[in-house]
């Protein structure tokens, strides 16, 4: 059974892979630099005819260098130092404290600097005299204060770098313990171990252009000492099509020339056969315990077979290779095809760019043991990563960033989920992070609820950090303070600047249970007569307000149901709004715009799971439901019943037409225990 590498992979090779990427980004830069300044020199130096003739070389001598560095791969890749797995243990040492402006003592006064002023009495001078004394007194009380607060400050701030740490420090030694135990499991040829250092080997392997493929599925016969691989080849397209340029200068244009396809065709081919020898080359080079007598390796590519039309992994070269035999090979001088088809007995696709197959002697799946599968997963998906998981990659984020960061316990952590500490000195500080994996907007109860706990701790920052986003409310509520709000789509890009991974789902912010939410209608105001139904409850439970457009206990459609997802209907006659106090809740409704086989508008309140994942409507009391005119005049109140235990949905009432078009509001009451999924299936709306 197929199953998905544990992670150590990734964890390991991730600094490999991220050094390289730098490494390749700066040598990218650099050479543009160049070429840009080399550019400069020559549109100042030559005339227009001469520059455009540089550029069209330039661009032939690029892809003949592209050409050549993907014929000599085999060559720079066995000059590569082979992996180890010390190369993967961390040295057990943290930054250390540095409390900046803290460490600094508050200068005492001194009483010699607050002599008396003149006075040509003796009266006068005791005067002066107990005047300055007085100011001493009082500046040296002050000075002693904020003595004894920076003394907090700073023992505050050594016990969270302690805490950090300590983390730290057994996060490193959890890292190091893990690398020991799979260099133990390889002189015991534990499959799972052998498997896991050998990925690590290759994926993080720096000898392979960006931009090919990493992509494998292994298992690992221990009896034979035999790892069966399939390992992913890049595609035909990795051969450039042009071979050069040239400037035509009778039309002012440059005339690409073609690579003839026989030269594509050879050329990938060998491309092929070096891949396959430079994976076997690293593994072997990498077997510090001995673990490997042989190796069963297919490459393949996705494609279509073109004999059935499936889709599918198509295997271009397969080979199986004792270390005995592949030892004594000199890689560095061989011809890559003629290696691997005549001193390995090998097998490559005579037409590899038409996907002509080759039959594999051994699939992974033939070893009894199960096969692991890296590099075909995408980024961790944040919706349905779990919550302990989510708020420490958000911590490793943190840390990543230059950052201490910890998480924090699941209980008494005073609404704080990772606790973070900036050693920049003047902008740096305390700051209390708190996470919330939401797939709809975060409400801006949950902003001002993270400044009163900056408030409360005495942080110098608070950071919301979510998978959705933030509405004008939150913006307008943080702004001026001390507060930062990151939503999903910048979350993703900071994991992603900082070397970690992470994506929202599939992009949609559809909830489980839930449609997605249509197009918008125009967003045109409801029609002149209109009433606004104010919500308003005691209790600090969540809820989620929403109204079904119904005839009879049936609601018209599901998109007569208003909710956060729905926040109006197509026409405008229901809508949600912000609520002003004392409301917490708002639903504009123009009774005679509503559909006219329509006769019920139900309101009903549910506990949102997210935010209150625990919580029932045992504490919703005292609800009540303002009717508001145009100009927010009050009409009337209509009283609600109470929430009951276990319950997590509630029909608050329901406006009912009479038959002279009039309405009339009549009390609800009934609870649902399944919360708002079972309410919503009472009125017809069918949950997936």
């Amino acid at each position: 059974m197929s199953r998905r590498s544990g992670g150590l992979v990734g964890v390991w090779a991730e600094a490999q892979r991220q050094q390289q990427r730098q490494l390749e980004a700066e040598a990218r830069r650099q050479r543009q630099q160049e070429q840009q300044a080399r550019a400069y020199q020559r549109r100042a130096a030559q005339s227009h005819r001469e520059y455009r003739q540089a550029e069209a070389l330039r661009r032939t001598e690029e892809l003949d260098a592209q050409v050549a560095s993907l014929r000599g791969l085999l060559a720079s890749g066995c000059r590569a130092p082979a992996f180890r797995a010390a190369s993967l243990m961390r040295a057990e040492e943290v930054q250390p404290f540095a409390p900046g402006a803290l460490a600094q003592p508050v200068p005492m006064p001194d009483f010699n600097h607050y002599q008396s002023q003149g006075g040509w009495t003796a009266g006068r001078r005791a005067q002066a005299q107990t005047e300055a004394r007085a100011r001493f007194e009082r500046d040296w009380q002050a000075a002693q204060a904020a003595e004894a607060r920076r003394q907090q400050e700073l023992a505050s701030y050594q016990r969270q770098y302690q805490q950090w740490a300590d983390g730290r420090l057994a996060e490193v030694r959890r890292h190091n313990a893990g690398v020991a135990a799979v260099t133990e499991g390889m002189r015991q040829r534990n499959p799972d171990a052998v498997i896991e250092y050998f990925s690590a080997a290759l994926y993080a392997s720096t000898v392979w252009p960006e931009g090919f493929p990493r992509r494998l599925a292994a298992a690992y016969d221990s009896s034979a000492g035999q790892l069966v691989l399939d390992w992913e080849l890049p595609a035909f397209d990795i051969v450039p099509e042009v071979k050069s340029v040239r400037y035509m200068s009778g039309v002012g244009q440059d005339k690409e020339i073609p690579r003839p396809l026989t030269q594509r065709r050879t050329v990938y081919g060998e491309i092929l056969a070096q891949c396959v020898l430079l994976v076997l080359h690293e593994l072997f080079a990498a077997d510090e315990q001995g673990a490997l007598e042989s190796v069963a390796l297919n490459g393949f590519v996705d494609g279509h077979d073109p004999s059935t039309g499936r889709p599918g992994h198509i295997v271009l070269a397969t080979v199986m290779a004792a270390r005995s035999s592949f030892r004594d090979l000199h890689l560095s001088q061989v011809d890559p095809g003629s290696c691997l088809t005549d001193a390995l007995r090998g097998q490559l696709s005579p037409r590899p760019d038409q996907l002509a197959p080759v039959r594999p002697g051994r699939r992974p799946a033939d070893v009894g043991n199960g096969v692991v599968s890296h590099g075909d997963d995408e980024d961790p998906d944040l919706f349905a990563m779990d919550p302990i998981a989510f708020e420490n990659l958000v911590a490793e984020l943190f840390r990543a960033m230059g950052m201490q960061a910890v998480t924090t316990q699941r209980s008494n952590d005073g609404g704080v989920d990772v606790d973070a500490l900036d050693p920049a000195p003047i902008r740096g500080g305390k700051i209390v992070v708190q996470v919330k994996r939401y797939r709809r907007t975060v409400p801006p109860t949950a902003v001002r609820d993270l400044y009163g706990t900056v408030q409360d701790a005495g942080a110098n920052k608070g950071v919301l950090v979510t998978t959705s986003g933030f509405g004008p409310g939150s913006h307008t509520f943080a702004n001026g303070k001390p507060l930062e709000l990151i939503s999903g789509p910048e979350l993703v890009d900071l994991l992603h600047r900082h070397g970690l991974r992470g994506r929202l789902g599939d992009g949609s912010p559809q909830t489980p249970g839930h449609r997605p939410q249509p197009a918008a209608a125009p967003d045109t105001p409801p029609p002149d007569d209109y009433n606004i139904l104010g919500i308003s409850w005691k209790g600090s439970t969540a809820l989620d307000v929403c109204a079904l457009v119904c005839r009879g206990d049936r609601v018209l459609s599901e998109d007569h149901f208003v909710f956060f997802n729905n926040p109006r209907l197509a026409d405008g006659s229901v809508r949600t709004l912000p609520a002003d106090a004392p409301d917490r809740s708002a639903i504009c409704v123009s009774f005679d715009a509503l559909p006219e086989e329509a006769d019920r508008l139900v309101l009903v309140a549910a506990v949102d799971p997210e935010i209150n994942p625990e919580a029932d409507l045992a504490g919703f009391t005292d609800a009540r439901i303002r009717l508001l005119d145009p100009g927010m005049a009050e009409l009337g109140v209509l009283e609600v019943s109470d929430g009951r235990p276990r319950e997590t949905a509630l029909v608050l009432g329901s406006f009912r037409r009479r038959p002279n078009g009039d309405w009339d509001f009549v009390l609800g009451g009934k609870g649902y225990t399944g919360g708002l999924e079972e309410l919503v299936q009472d009125f017809g709306i069918e949950v997936e």
